[in-house]
């Protein structure tokens, strides 16, 4: 059974690059050595903080559209595996408090 991976990649900047690949291994060199142009080449180094196997592509190609889409709260929740944390951050959002989960009166 093929195997698909969603990677978070930590830039020397300090943002957070997420993409999809069927070689999370050879992706990764690709990534680590400058040979994909593009986001990542321009901030070097990077280093992989997260990962998640998937069996289907769809399924994979959704998953990484969906962290794309999250703050940067979100993504580190779930990079350190705070799963609370993720859950809380979303209830937040969906209430209308905003990323930071503050309530303003």
């Amino acid at each position: 059974m093929k195997s698909y991976y969603v990677y978070i990649l930590k830039c020397s900047d300090g943002s957070y690059y997420t993409g999809v690949t069927s070689n999370l291994e050879k992706r990764i060199q690709e990534h680590k050595f400058g040979i994909l142009e593009g986001y990542t080449s321009t901030r070097l180094p990077v280093e992989l903080v997260y990962s998640n196997e998937f069996h289907d592509v769809n399924e994979a190609i959704r998953s990484e559209k969906q962290i794309k889409g999250w703050s940067r709260a979100k993504k580190e929740a779930l990079i350190k595996g705070d799963f609370e944390l993720l859950k809380s951050l979303s209830k937040n959002k969906k209430a209308g408090h905003g990323s930071t989960g503050r309530h303003v009166e």
